[in-house]
């Protein structure tokens, strides 16, 4: 047996954690990844609808070079606007360390990224969601998977309900009990994420259990659907049978192959006159179970104390989904569109005045923008500016030259700032300004660092409504959502 040490293996990191060692990857500029370490088991057999449990332990270096198994199953052009690939697998509950240095006596701050993608879709893989330029700034960065779908999300007999919502927490903890030896302090962690991954971080500050485990929060266009009671996930429970003929147990479940699966899911996640009780866009969603989950998370962070003394800094886009196409000839009318969304009568005249200079047949989409990002976020940044707890909001308005809008998605290269990020040219154009990359990346590490993104950007409050605009000269105004505000919280 050869004492002789390889010379790559002297240069690939090795951290132990409290389950066995890691070997990761060393980067030309000096910062270390650690690729695809399991926080739990894989949800395979009869863990497949359980809740996450610690992985078994394991002795030998395990090679952390590779992004893990992905519960994204179709390839990600089908399905999210981000490039996320995804990877074949059963130990889909990994997650990946990015660091400047993997020096436990370092404890620099800590970003743990959610990803989005409907809470269906989407991957921690993603080229987007390098850490290259928070660890170039001090930042160690943790980006996670989670169970998607009806293995995450639907209520089924048998089960515990908010499965992915059990794997964030228990992504949060292993970053508690680990994250000093790859050189963050776990007494340092913001929790981000960026539409479901947005919504996810929402519906953490209204866990308890996942109270400790961070102290600070970003949502980038979070997504929070209403109703996300008991109700609305027995609802979806019982859509789900009558459209699939299958009871929503883990019985009736738990040996269907992916595919089998995907097929049931995208039969529940059609449009239909029989989705009543349920949000007008989605139906496998956090909910409010009364355990994990004591109440609806809106509720909670609006009349509530969620998230109490917790820094916050949320937004959207301008333009999210304004994208999507108006209904075709033969399809709903605008009417009974903005109908189902609660725009009826005087208030359904009321949005379409203060539109009036969009074409109509944008007036959907601007709706579906308002209803799911922008009027939420502002709602709870108003009852937190009411409570005097430590809250910053933002619009980004830079508008891709690809189709003239500030649209879904758009804002993540630039805060992660990843200009030269594979996709990004295709959706930003060609020349995406880099100041303003430079001044996004900058406000989330001087928030993730101090809890507060900088004195060029007030904190909001009920007196000035101070907003950061995101455009290609950044500015701050005073309440300049005050038209959504008037619309959505009358």
């Amino acid at each position: 047996m050869s004492l002789e040490t390889p010379q790559d293996a002297l240069e690939s990191p090795l951290v132990t954690t409290t389950r066995g060692p890691v070997r990761g990857e060393r980067r030309a500029d000096g910062s270390s990844r650690f690729l695809g370490i399991p926080y739990a088991k894989p949800p395979v057999g009869p863990l497949r609808f359980a809740a996450p449990e610690p992985p078994e332990p394991w002795t030998e270096p395990l090679d952390a070079t590779a992004y893990g198994p992905t519960a994204q199953r179709r390839p990600f052009a089908e399905v999210t606007t981000i490039p996320e690939p995804s990877v074949p697998g059963e130990g889909v509950l990994n997650l990946n360390v990015f660091t400047p240095a993997a020096d436990p006596e370092a404890g620099l701050p800590v970003l743990v990224w959610i990803h989005g993608g409907g809470y269906v879709a989407g991957s921690a893989a993603s080229p987007w969601y390098d850490g290259a330029a928070f660890n170039r700034d001090g930042v160690v960065l943790v980006s996670l998977g989670y169970r998607l779908g009806i293995e995450g999300f639907l209520h089924l007999e048998g089960a515990p309900d908010n499965r992915g919502v059990r794997d964030w927490v228990a992504a949060l903890e292993w970053v508690r009990d680990n994250i000093a030896r790859f050189g963050g302090d776990p007494a340092k962690v913001t929790i981000a994420g960026q539409s479901a991954g947005g919504g996810a971080v929402q519906t953490l500050l209204a866990v308890p259990s996942a109270r400790e485990l961070f102290r600070g929060a970003l949502s980038v266009s979070g997504a929070v659907m209403r109703p996300d009671g008991p109700e609305a996930a027995r609802a979806a429970a019982r859509l789900f049978t009558s459209r699939t003929g299958l009871p929503a147990t883990v019985a009736a479940l738990q040996d269907l192959s992916d595919d089998e699966l995907l097929d049931l899911q995208d039969r529940l996640g059609a449009p239909g006159p029989d989705r009543e009780g349920l949000p007008p866009m989605l139906s496998l969603v956090p909910f409010a179970d009364g355990e994990l989950i004591p109440e609806p998370v809106l509720d909670a962070l609006t009349e509530g104390d969620a998230g109490a003394g917790v820094p916050l800094l949320l937004g959207f886009t301008a333009h999210e989904f304004n994208m999507m196409p108006a209904p075709g000839p033969g399809g709903p009318p605008l009417p009974l569109l903005l109908g189902g969304l609660g725009l009826v009568g005087e208030r359904a005249e009321e949005f379409t005045k203060a539109y009036a200079d969009l074409d109509p047949a944008v007036l959907f989409g601007q709706a579906i923008t308002d209803v799911t990002f922008r009027a939420p976020s502002l709602e709870v940044a108003e009852a937190r500016a009411a409570r005097e707890q430590p809250t910053w909001l933002y619009q980004f308005e830079w508008e891709a030259p690809v189709i003239g809008q500030a649209y879904h998605c758009l804002d993540l290269p630039f805060a992660f700032d990843l200009l030269d990020a594979e996709n990004v040219t295709a959706v930003a154009g060609p020349h995406p300004p880099q100041s303003l990359a430079d001044a996004m990346h900058r406000a989330w590490v001087a928030f993730i660092t101090d809890q507060d993104p900088g004195a060029d950007w007030p904190a909001y409050t009920t007196e000035t409504r101070a907003t950061k605009i995101w455009a290609e000269t950044p500015r701050t105004e005073n309440d300049p959502l005050a038209q959504v505000r008037a619309l959505w919280h009358a």
